[in-house]
């Protein structure tokens, strides 16, 4: 494994020093920005290069909050935390203890130990306890354990579906992927919390990463959600195969989060791809954790196609549009969405998201009249 390093240098200069050699002595390979940049303050290009090409993500919480890059408001941190979350790769928190958190940085680690998909989270007092946690937890991985469980639903669950209703453009005509999550247990939120967390929602997609800050948002609320449209661009020309892309998030009262994106698609209609799907769920999944709306540890997980007579089950090529598609089902009724009958730990929105993404396409996929 690349297990990147991500940590400032004040309060932690021993730990942060000891840490590569003992990832290389037990087999593995230290990634820091200092791989990436010769500077000593780090710039964000080079401490997102470097994250980008790890598979783990260590994160040393000290007293210290670090440089601020003015791009973001955020530490050096503080960003590739956020980067790490919605690029799916495991993360693991270790927290020193018997020090003084400058303020920002309290706010910081309060981010981060409210975190529940899966994250792993622990403490230190000094280096050498820290190096005994690390090498416990390279062992655990090296034994590749799933971070899901699953459990049947004691009672069925009532989910918001939006399969009729209008896409991002005011048309009902246009197949839309739907992931929905709600947390089980939850009492959801008063009108007051609804409003507050609705006022964020714009600033929570962008800081996600999903979202181009030159793409507009819409936002919009009612007593029972509130709703972000997200534009789509538009192609080069009429006819050019398109990848899915993300057209509205939707906070409900219940404390369900539901996400619509397009199908990938070309001149022959949309596409459910037995390969690109799941990719395109994973990706979701990933990006509905990131928006750190849902923290507790059971979920209920499911997903539908608007229209889906207007889809057919096919290979995408981002290249090349069809020549030819399988219409027979377009003359049919049917509906296109997976009815949850348990409930996943939260790793689903995270560690998990592949797996997840895999169960959910299978059986969807299956449902269509095309796909035998």
């Amino acid at each position: 494994m690349r297990i990147f390093i991500s940590s400032v240098r004040k309060g932690l200069e021993e730990e942060r020093d000891a840490l590569p050699g003992l990832i290389s002595a037990v087999g593995h390979t230290p990634v820091l920005f200092e791989d990436f940049s010769a500077q000593t303050t780090p710039s964000r290009q080079a401490c997102l290069a470097a994250l980008d090409s790890a598979d783990v993500c260590i994160f040393l919480l000290g007293p210290s909050y670090g440089h601020v890059f003015p791009e973001t408001g955020q530490s050096a941190t503080h960003d590739e935390w956020v980067a790490a979350k919605t690029a799916g790769k495991p993360r693991w928190v270790y927290r020193k203890l018997g020090v003084t958190f400058e303020d920002t940085q309290q706010d910081f680690a309060r981010t981060v130990e409210a975190y529940a998909t899966g994250g792993f989270r622990d403490s230190f007092h000094n280096t050498a306890e820290l190096m005994t946690k690390v090498v416990g937890k390279v062992k655990e991985v090296e034994s590749d354990r799933s971070p899901l469980s699953f459990a049947p639903l004691a009672q069925p669950v009532s989910l918001h579906w939006s399969l009729d209703q209008a896409g991002v453009d005011g048309s009902v005509s246009h197949p839309l992927l739907e992931l929905h999550v709600l947390p089980v247990g939850f009492p959801g939120y008063s009108a007051r919390e609804l409003e507050e967390i609705g006022t964020s929602l714009a600033d929570r997609i962008r800081r996600a990463g999903a979202v181009k800050n030159n793409v507009a948002l819409t936002s919009s609320s009612s007593r029972e959600h509130a709703i972000v449209g997200i534009s789509v661009g538009r192609p080069r020309t009429f006819d050019a195969p398109r990848h899915g892309e993300l057209v509205e998030v939707r906070l409900h009262k219940s404390g369900q989060v539901s996400l619509r994106a397009t199908l990938p698609r070309d001149n022959m209609g949309s596409i459910l791809d037995r390969d690109a799907l799941p990719q395109q769920v994973a990706s979701l999944l990933r990006f509905n954790g990131a928006l750190d709306l849902i923290q507790n540890e059971r979920i209920v997980v499911a997903i539908g196609v608007s229209v889906p007579k207007m889809t057919q089950v096919d290979r995408f090529n981002p290249y090349q549009s069809r020549t030819r598609a399988d219409l027979s089902a377009y003359a049919r009724s049917f509906a296109l969405q997976t009815e949850p009958d348990e409930s996943i730990s939260l790793a689903a929105l995270d560690t998990g998201a592949e797996e997840v993404a895999g169960i959910l396409s299978r059986a969807l996929i299956k449902q269509h009249p095309s796909a035998s």
